[in-house]
C-alpha cells in the first residue's frame, strides 16, 4: 500500500499564534502527517514580539513583553520547546526555560494625592503553589462561582490584614469559612438575620464574620434568597466605609487596601445581579459594558473607579479607543476574566521576566525546533492577497475556500535557505537588521534602505504565487488584524462578518521607548528590587526596570541601568495613516518628540534623582553604546537620545487588537468552518480569551491547529472554556 502523501498547510505570518500552530501541527506524535511552510514578511519571526539586536547587542524591542503567571498554554509551549531543543548548557547560557524566564513578583502602580504628588504603591504578590505549564487535575475547570468565591475571600483577606495591623493580632472570628468547616444554611441564615439585626457589621470583628458568611453562600448560592446575599453585599460594604473612615483620613495607605475591597464587593455584587454565576455565556454575557461603567452600576466609588489599579487595567491593555487617552475603553466582561485569572489563577509568580530579548528566549527556540522537525521557511515574502475561488465555480453544496495565496517576493536569497540567527557569546537571536551579503543585491537594499517590514515600503523583486492542489492544501492565516483589510480584500469584500470584524474590532498603535543610563536606579531616586509600574501620566504611562537584561548586551562602558517605557500612540485626527506616504517616519519623530517632552517635564516624579535641582533632566545619563572615554558619538542635552531606542508601532500588522465593550461578537474563531481550507489565528480571534496578550495568541494557535487535525484536545486548551 503506498503512503499517502502529508497534508501542506501554509501558515502566514511568525507571530505566537502562526508559530503554535506550526508547533502542534509538527508534533512527532502525529508522524508527519502535515508539511508546513511559514511565510513571513522580512528577515525575523515575532509578530508585535519581535525583537532584533542593534548596536553593540542592545536588545531592540517592539514594546514591553511581560509574562504573567497565568499564561498556562504559553508557558506550557516554552517548556516543551526547551525540551525538546535540549541546549548545552556549557555552550548556550539560556538552555532550559528556567534560564529563560524568572519570577518578577513585585508590581506597583502610581497614586497621586490631593496635593498633585505622585508616589508608588509598590507590593510584592506571594508566590504560590507550581509553576505555570505545570500538568492541571484532571478535569479542572475555573468558573464564574470558583472567581467569586476567591474575591469575597480576598475581602476577608483584606479586612484581616486591617484587623491586624491596628490589634497586632488576627481576630478569632476572622479566620476563614474552610477552617470551621461548613455550616448549614439554616444556622448561615441566623447568623446573618443577628448581624444585620444587632448592627454587628458596624465593628471589624463583624465584617470579618460576614464576608466568611458570604463566602459559604457563594459557594452554594442556589441555597440563599438572592435579596439576602445583596443585602449582606450592602450592609458589609456600607458599614466598612463607616468602620473605616477616620483611619482612612489619617492613613492614607489604608484608602488603596480601602480601593481594592471596594472594587471586590462591586464585582461581586455585580457578578450576583448579572446572573454570571449560571449564565452559560460567563463574562462574555457582560461584554456589552464597559469594566468602569458596569462597576459603577454596582456599586464602586468614583474614588476606586479613578485609583491607580483601575488606570492600570486600562493601560495594561492599550484599552483606549483611536488611541485617545481621553477614551478609556474595554469590555467588562474580558476585563473582569483578564483580572480574576491573573490574580487567581498565577502559579509561581505573579510576573515572570524573559532574561533576553522576546525575540531570543521565544522565537530563536521555537525556529530552531521547528527547523528541525521540517518546517520550511519562506522570508522575505509579503502577502498581497489571498485569492478565494470565484463563486460561480463552487460546485452546490461546496464551501468556498482559497485558491491562491499572492506574495511580493522582496528578496532573493543567493544560496539554499536564508539563515536568520546571530550568535551572541553563545545565545542564537535575531539581529535588528537583516543580513544583506545573504541576499542577491544586498548592498543595494542596504544603500537604498530597503525596509523590509513596512506596509508602506512596497518594493519588491518578484511576485510569487501558491496554488490549492499544488502548494498547499490548508492556510491558517496567522497576519496581525490590523493587516487583514489589505491582505484579505476578497473575502472581506464578500463575507459581511468578516467586514463587521473591521469594523467593530478595532487596533491601536503603541509606542515604546528604552533607555540606557549610567546611573542605577537606586542613585535615580528609586530603591529597592526591579518592579513594573503603571498607571502614570501620558505619554508613558506604564515603565519596567529591566537592568537584568544588562548582562546580554555588549556597551563599551557597562550600563548601569535599564528601562523600558510603552503606551499607545494617538491616530492623526480625521487622516488614514496608510496613505500618508511618510506616516512612519512622522510617527517615530512624534515618539521622540514625546520622549523629550515625558523626560524634560514628568520623570523626575518617578525618579527624583534623575532631574537637576532646577526640573531639567540630566541628559548626560543617557548611554551611548559606542561611549568611550575619549569619544562620543552623540552630543550633549537632548541630543543624547539619539543613542537610545525609541520605536512606533504604526505598521497595521503591529497594531494592538483591543476588546471594546460589545466587540467579542464580531471576533472570528479559529474554529468557524465558513471556509473549506482556510482558519485564522491571532490574538484578535475568538479565543476564549480575547485581548492582546501571548497567551490569547499561542490559545488561538492551538485553537487553528485543533481545527485541522482536531490535536490538542479542546479540553487541553487551559481556558477555553466555549462549547
Amino acid at each position: 500500500m503506498s503512503k499517502s502523501r502529508p497534508i501542506r498547510v501554509a501558515v502566514i505570518g511568525g507571530g505566537c499564534a502562526a508559530l503554535t500552530a506550526a508547533f502542534e501541527l509538527t508534533r512527532p506524535e502525529l508522524r508527519r502527517r502535515y508539511q508546513v511552510t511559514v511565510y513571513q514578511l522580512g528577515w525575523r519571526l515575532g509578530g508585535k514580539g519581535a525583537s532584533g539586536r542593534g548596536p553593540a547587542d542592545r536588545i531592540e524591542e517592539h514594546g514591553l513583553h511581560l509574562w504573567m503567571g497565568f499564561y498556562e498554554n504559553a508557558f506550557r509551549l516554552m517548556r516543551e520547546t526547551y525540551t525538546e531543543l535540549s541546549r548545552d548548557p556549557k555552550r548556550c547560557p539560556i538552555s532550559d526555560w528556567r534560564d529563560a524566564f524568572a519570577p518578577a513578583p513585585l508590581v506597583g502602580v502610581t497614586e497621586r494625592s490631593a496635593a498633585g504628588e505622585w508616589s508608588i504603591w509598590k507590593g510584592i504578590l506571594p508566590p504560590t503553589e507550581g509553576l505555570p505549564g505545570d500538568p492541571l487535575p484532571a478535569g479542572h475547570r475555573w468558573t464564574v462561582t470558583d472567581y467569586m468565591a476567591r474575591s469575597v475571600a480576598l475581602v476577608g483577606t483584606l479586612f484581616r490584614t486591617i484587623q491586624f495591623s491596628r490589634d497586632g493580632v488576627f481576630a478569632a472570628s476572622g479566620a476563614p469559612a474552610a477552617d470551621r468547616g461548613s455550616p448549614s444554611s439554616s444556622l448561615v441564615l441566623d447568623a446573618i438575620a443577628r448581624l444585620l439585626r444587632y448592627g454587628e457589621l458596624a465593628t471589624m470583628a463583624g465584617l470579618i464574620q460576614a464576608v466568611s458568611f458570604l463566602e459559604v453562600m457563594i459557594g452554594s448560592l442556589s441555597q440563599y434568597p438572592e435579596n439576602l446575599v445583596l443585602r449582606l453585599l450592602d450592609g458589609i460594604a456600607s458599614n466598612a466605609r463607616t468602620v473605616l473612615t477616620t483611619r482612612l483620613e489619617s492613613e492614607p495607605q489604608l484608602q488603596r487596601v480601602w480601593n481594592i475591597i471596594d472594587l471586590t464587593l462591586a464585582t461581586v455584587r455585580g457578578g450576583i445581579r448579572c446572573g454570571l454565576l449560571t449564565e452559560p455565556r460567563g463574562f462574555d454575557a457582560i461584554d456589552a459594558y464597559d469594566s468602569r461603567e458596569w462597576l459603577r452600576l454596582h456599586g464602586a466609588s468614583e474614588e476606586a473607579l479613578g485609583s491607580g489599579w483601575i488606570r492600570a487595567l486600562y493601560d495594561f491593555g492599550f484599552s483606549y479607543e483611536n488611541g485617545d487617552v481621553t477614551r478609556p475603553r474595554i469590555s467588562a466582561g474580558q476585563a473582569l476574566r483578564s483580572m480574576l485569572r491573573a490574580f487567581f489563577t498565577y502559579r509561581g509568580s505573579f510576573f515572570w521576566r524573559m532574561q533576553a530579548g522576546m525575540g531570543d528566549i521565544v522565537f530563536s527556540p521555537l525556529y530552531e525546533v521547528l527547523k528541525r522537525r521540517g518546517v520550511r521557511f519562506e522570508f522575505f515574502h509579503r502577502l498581497e492577497n489571498v485569492r478565494l475561488a470565484p463563486s460561480d465555480r463552487l460546485r452546490p453544496g461546496e464551501s468556498p475556500y482559497v485558491e491562491a495565496l499572492h506574495f511580493g517576493v522582496q528578496a532573493e536569497i543567493k544560496r539554499g535557505e536564508y539563515r536568520p540567527l546571530v550568535d551572541v557569546r553563545g545565545l542564537p537571536c535575531w539581529p535588528a537588521v537583516p543580513d544583506y551579503r545573504q541576499l542577491v543585491d544586498g548592498a543595494r537594499f542596504s544603500r537604498e534602505r530597503w525596509d523590509f517590514e513596512s506596509h508602506w515600503d512596497s518594493r519588491k523583486v518578484a511576485s510569487r504565487t501558491v496554488r490549492v492542489g499544488r502548494d498547499f492544501d490548508q492556510v491558517i492565516l496567522g497576519v496581525g488584524l490590523g493587516a487583514v483589510p489589505y491582505v484579505c480584500k476578497e473575502i472581506v469584500a464578500r463575507d459581511p462578518r468578516w467586514r463587521a470584524m473591521i469594523d467593530h474590532v478595532q487596533t491601536v498603535a503603541t509606542q515604546a521607548l528604552q533607555l540606557w543610563m549610567h546611573a542605577d536606579m537606586g542613585e535615580l531616586g528609586v530603591p529597592g528590587d526591579p518592579m513594573t509600574v503603571s498607571g502614570f501620566v501620558e505619554p508613558f504611562d506604564t515603565w519596567a526596570d529591566m537592568g537584568h537584561l544588562i548582562a546580554q548586551e555588549s556597551s563599551r562602558r557597562t550600563p548601569r541601568a535599564l528601562a523600558y517605557f510603552c503606551s499607545v500612540l494617538p491616530d492623526p485626527d480625521g487622516v488614514d495613516p496608510v496613505r500618508v506616504r511618510d506616516y512612519p517616519a512622522k510617527a517615530s519623530e512624534q515618539v521622540r518628540r514625546n520622549a523629550i517632552r515625558f523626560l524634560s517635564r514628568d520623570i523626575g516624579l518617578l525618579w527624583p534623582r534623575a532631574v537637576r535641582a532646577t526640573g531639567e533632566f540630566r541628559w548626560d545619563l543617557l548611554a551611548d553604546p559606542t561611549d568611550s572615554v575619549k569619544s562620543r558619538q552623540y552630543a550633549g542635552g537632548e541630543a543624547r537620545l539619539g543613542s537610545q531606542y525609541w520605536r512606533a508601532n504604526v505598521n497595521p500588522t503591529d497594531r494592538y487588537a483591543l476588546s471594546l465593550p460589545g466587540s467579542s461578537a464580531y471576533r472570528i474563531s479559529p474554529l468557524d468552518e465558513t471556509y473549506d481550507n482556510l482558519t485564522v489565528c491571532g490574538d484578535w480571534t475568538d479565543c476564549g480569551f480575547n485581548a492582546g496578550c501571548v497567551e490569547a495568541a499561542v490559545m488561538s494557535g492551538r485553537l487553528a491547529a485543533h481545527a485541522i487535525s482536531q490535536s490538542p484536545a479542546l479540553e487541553d486548551i487551559v481556558g477555553f472554556d466555549h462549547p
